[in-house]
């Protein structure tokens, strides 16, 4: 949802670390359980078979999953260690595609609250949430409308009483409504 007047590109990979780091660690520790429940099935499902291989010359039988557990390990820890940088890599963008929005809507969030309804959320074309934030900005465009709408009409009713001497008291009280809907809202 780019706004086509200004295009913006995030720099920073690490936007919201905390929120990534666990992220990234979550699926690291799910394709290490992943590598161990594999290298724990093979050994047990093998331990029933028999190999045969030379050692020192010898012809030695073992049970299969004796017989391949160390090139078993070795195997599983390289791929284990390919895998998860290719994991850190993909994840990391992963979630710079949702961190990324998250941070955005927490600044300007920000400033919605503080009053400033002219605040518009852009987000990259690709990143996620691309519908909130388009919720969002019709809400408050939908609040800037109905702000203004309400400061229009203090405005016709403060020129309406501007030389009617009875209602002092009310055009004073007008008047301090519409202060402090101008210093709380930004139009």
């Amino acid at each position: 949802m780019p706004d086509n007047s200004r295009s913006y590109k995030r720099r920073t990979i690490f936007i919201k670390q905390e929120f990534q780091f666990k992220f990234i660690l979550k699926f690291c520790l799910l394709l290490v359980v992943g590598v161990i429940i594999s290298t724990s099935l093979l050994f047990l499902l093998s331990q029933e078979t028999l190999t045969s291989s030379f050692e020192n010359s010898r012809l030695v039988i073992k049970n299969t999953g004796s017989a391949i557990l160390p090139s078993v390990i070795v195997t599983n820890l390289i791929t284990l260690g390919i895998i998860c940088i290719a994991a850190i890599i993909v994840t990391l963008f992963i979630s710079h595609r949702i961190a990324g929005p998250m941070y955005r809507f927490e600044k300007d969030l920000c400033k919605i609250e503080d009053g400033d309804l002219c605040t518009h959320i852009n987000l990259r074309q690709k990143d996620q949430f691309s519908e909130m934030a388009l919720a969002l900005n019709d809400m408050t465009k939908g609040l800037h409308h109905k702000v203004s709408r309400v400061n229009n009409g203090l405005d016709e009713i403060l020129s309406t009483l501007e030389n009617d001497d009875k209602c002092k008291g009310c055009r004073q009280s007008l008047e301090d409504l519409k202060t402090v809907l101008q210093k709380e809202f930004s139009l």
